[in-house]
């Protein structure tokens, strides 16, 4: 598997309380998207970044970080094939992206994720 970009999820009771500190104090101002239950902060000038999260709305168990992936399909083969505990199923989101959850051998849990393409521009 390829990294293409690592996100930290952290978890918030509420992101809209949260918020405030993510993108005023900490200078990360640019909200790439808000599902309610997830949304990315990004500092505009250097690309750092967060996720905070309030509860995965499909997964049974929530994630430490999301690892964006060059091949999903791929990676998630070879996680089976290593024998790594499949957290969520490789599984094509309503909200945009195909992804799975795996247990890493020290009990955390990584999203392991690819963002659909977008369709040709006609």
């Amino acid at each position: 598997m390829r990294a293409m970009r690592v996100t930290a999820n952290l978890k918030v009771a509420d992101i809209g309380t949260a918020k405030d500190f993510y993108t005023g104090f900490l200078g990360l101002g640019t909200e790439e998207f808000d599902l309610g239950w997830v949304a990315r902060y990004t500092a505009p000038e250097t690309g750092a970044h967060v996720q905070l999260v309030t509860r995965d709305a499909a997964a049974p168990e929530d994630s430490v970080i999301s690892v964006h992936a060059d091949d999903v399909d791929a990676a998630y083969e070879q996680a089976r094939a290593l024998g790594y505990e499949i957290v969520h199923p490789l599984t094509t989101e309503p909200w945009g992206v195909r992804r799975f959850l795996v247990r890493a051998p020290d009990g955390n849990v990584v999203n392991v994720v690819q963002h659909r393409e977008a369709p040709p521009a006609q």
